[in-house]
């Protein structure tokens, strides 16, 4: 009989930080049921509300990322707050006494892995961008195994510890069986409509929300031939709602934030999207027709590296923050009434899917438990 595993998962801040690793999670119970999960994230972020919705524990630490300026004094107490996390961390991994700990980037995955590694636990990371981030850089040395979605990673990671997994996705969009007719209903949208499904992602995305905003007339004269799913973010939903207050086009459902993402891209013909990696993943796997805006306010502009990766293949079309507020809606109602456009887009936006992502990464970390 198996000896039961007890398996720790750090990382988070963000939407796409937290659904692979809760993915990961899924797929290690998958293979190995009775397997002991914990997370570590950071107080105060997105991971502490959403990885115990998923049903597993999750403790955090006081852990925060760098103020900029980097000299600003603020920073001391960001290092002392990582000094705490550090010893608060070992405490954790002593009485938990996990078998392997994986690493998925944000704040907390630098302390956890840091003192896994030094605790002689097996580590794996997860880097999820075409260009890794600085904390994943950091703990590569120490990995045992590093799983990547990109080619040419061997330009951030030792070649020998590389493995291309492509990154887990939210297993309830692959698994949905929602018509698509049915899917827009359940928005309470026409069901035979051209449907334009805008994502901000899980924290919202000004610019985006601008270049509509500005441009709202465009989005009431469409209303014959195309409506319009546009999730906010929670941050800047009562400004929009607001601001359309006496004047909503009654083709345009707006929502901070949408929590069946199966149903939002079924009903799309066309998703407009930032360029996080996690977000690519799934398209390719479902294989939407995208408009990619890649957020400027990102570690090393690795969005924009994410978005050339599809839009140099054809497989997604791409335009500049700056240039949002000019094209992007334009450009969204063009194509969307373009049928060859989003035929050519969905077949060439597939060929780059990695399917099984979140079933390999759990077999290389029970793999870890066994060494």
């Amino acid at each position: 009989m198996d000896k039961q595993l007890r398996i720790v998962i750090s990382g988070g801040g963000t939407g796409g930080h937290i659904f692979p690793a809760v993915s990961i999670a899924n797929a290690i119970k998958e293979l190995r049921p009775d397997t002991e999960i914990l997370f570590v994230g950071a107080l105060g972020r997105m991971e502490m509300e959403r990885v115990p919705q998923s049903g597993y524990e999750i403790v955090g630490l006081p852990v925060r990322g760098l103020i900029r300026p980097l000299w600003s004094p603020k920073n001391i107490g960001v290092m002392l707050d990582f000094l705490k996390s550090k010893r608060m961390v070992k405490k954790i991994l002593k009485d938990f006494k996990p078998m392997a700990a994986v690493g998925v980037g944000g704040y907390a995955s630098a302390a956890t892995l840091n003192a896994a590694h030094k605790m002689g636990i097996p580590c794996l990371i997860q880097e999820q961008n075409s260009y890794a981030g600085v904390t994943n850089k950091v703990l590569a040395s120490g990995a045992d195994k590093i799983c990547v979605a990109y080619d040419g990673m061997e330009r951030f990671f030792p070649a020998d510890k590389i493995i291309k997994t492509g990154n887990p996705v939210r297993q309830a969009l692959l698994s949905s069986t929602v018509s698509r007719e049915d899917a827009r209903k359940q928005f309470g949208l026409a069901p035979d409509k051209k449907t334009i499904t805008i994502i901000g992602g899980s924290l919202g995305a000004r610019t985006v929300n601008e270049s509509i905003m500005q441009h709202i007339d465009m989005v009431e004269a469409a209303q014959d031939n195309v409506q319009f799913i546009w999730q906010t973010g929670k941050y800047y939903f009562n400004s929009i709602k607001e601001q359309l207050k006496d004047r909503q086009p009654k083709n345009l459902i707006v929502t901070d934030f949408i929590s069946d993402m199966a149903a939002a891209y079924k009903a799309a013909d066309l998703v407009v999207s930032r360029a996080g990696a996690s977000s690519i993943s799934e398209f390719c796997l479902i294989g939407k027709p995208v408009i990619l805006v890649p957020s400027p306010n990102v570690a090393e502009d690795h969005q924009t590296k994410n978005a050339r990766a599809l839009s140099d293949r054809d497989a997604a079309l791409f335009v500049k923050d700056s240039d949002a507020a000019q094209q992007l809606l334009p450009l969204a109602l063009k194509t969307v009434n373009d049928e060859a456009q989003l035929t050519s887009l969905t077949e060439n936006i597939l060929k780059l899917a990695l399917p099984d992502s979140a079933r390999i990464i759990a077999e290389e970390v029970i793999a870890l438990t066994e060494r």
